[in-house]
């Protein structure tokens, strides 16, 4: 049995991490792809031809063939020199985050990221890839930079940070794979899935004079618009329909001095759950955006004043996708 200070120097060693590895997780601003990030190893090509010069050194030294050596020894010095393109192909670039743009649950995240090359040498075929995204292929041109956008889907609201993104290239001879990582200080905000088919707007409380009944957003005609999921079916423009060949919806603005509604999580169903409730006030915030109409949300410890406009739509969305977490 080892001794117990043994023991307990291999767990300090297990459950501690190195300055370099703890870098590796730590999101950076800007990542420079260094000799000490990179890494290579042959591919399956590579190996192919490692084993084709084996089998011919072999075939040269049994038979004593000179011009077979030089063959042999030639293409091991295009593999050599190969080998040094592929790392110099992704050493000295400069990775660093873009913008993201947020995005519903059930969608996509499109992450954008910056590639800038000071050198004067283009990079070609630099290959970008992250857990859930399709890779992607790019040339960084001499002295310039680029923005790769990566498209991952998510399925849960709440805030997102970016996964590691892999760099890795096999040009030019394809006989070697080079890579690194890049864990870039990237988040966006996931909005709750809207609704599919949510029920009308609440009504709001009714002004002096119209017997307590107010048609909320229906101030002013304001023309028609493609149908959508959700959209009431008294709003569906039926004449307009008849010779446009297709399904549109009225539209009206309520404007800032029109009607104001109240969206507020305890007043939907309870039966429906957390989860479904948020997506109904979801779908409400962007039915009421779109038809003008200026609307409140009001969440357990929270509440957001009546406003109208793509900050507040925003500003209402992002409360509705943190609600209940940290």
């Amino acid at each position: 049995m080892p001794f117990p200070e043994v023991a307990t120097l291999r767990a300090r060693a297990l459950f501690t991490r190195s300055p370099r590895t703890a870098s590796r997780s730590t999101p950076h601003t800007r990542v420079t792809l260094t000799r000490r990030s990179i890494y290579i190893v042959p591919t399956r090509a590579g190996l192919a031809l490692g084993a084709t010069l084996a089998l011919m050194l072999a075939g040269s030294i049994n038979y004593n063939l000179g011009l077979g050596y030089v063959l042999t020894f030639l293409l091991a010095g295009l593999g050599v020199v190969g080998m040094l393109h592929t790392w110099r192909n992704l050493a000295g670039l400069e990775v660093t985050p873009g913008r993201a743009s947020p995005a519903f649950a059930g969608g996509q995240i499109t992450w954008r990221i910056r590639i800038a090359n000071s050198s004067t040498l283009t990079r070609g075929s630099v290959g970008l890839w992250m857990e859930g995204a399709t890779p992607l292929h790019l040339d960084v041109p001499a002295r310039d930079e680029v923005v790769a956008t990566l498209d991952v889907p998510v399925s849960a609201r709440g805030r997102v940070r970016a996964a590691r993104v892999r760099i890795a290239t096999i040009y030019p001879l394809g006989l070697f794979r080079a890579w690194s990582y890049a864990v870039l200080d990237m988040n966006t905000v996931v909005y709750p899935k809207p609704e599919a088919s949510p029920p009308p707007l609440p009504a709001s409380p009714g002004r002096p004079g119209n017997g307590g009944r107010t048609r909320i957003g229906e101030d002013e005609f304001s023309g028609v618009r493609d149908y959508q999921p959700g959209d009431a079916p008294a709003r569906i423009a039926w004449k307009a329909m008849a010779r446009a060949d297709a399904v549109l919806t009225k539209q009206f603005s309520g404007g800032e001095g029109g009607a104001t509604i109240h969206l507020d999580l305890a007043a939907v169903p309870h039966e429906l759950g957390l989860e479904r409730a948020l997506s109904r006030l979801t779908a409400w915030v962007t039915a009421a955006e779109e038809a003008r109409v200026r609307y409140a949300v009001s969440l357990p410890g929270r509440d957001i004043p009546p406003g109208i406009g793509p900050a507040h739509r925003s500003r209402c969305l992002e409360a509705l996708a943190l609600h209940g977490q940290r």
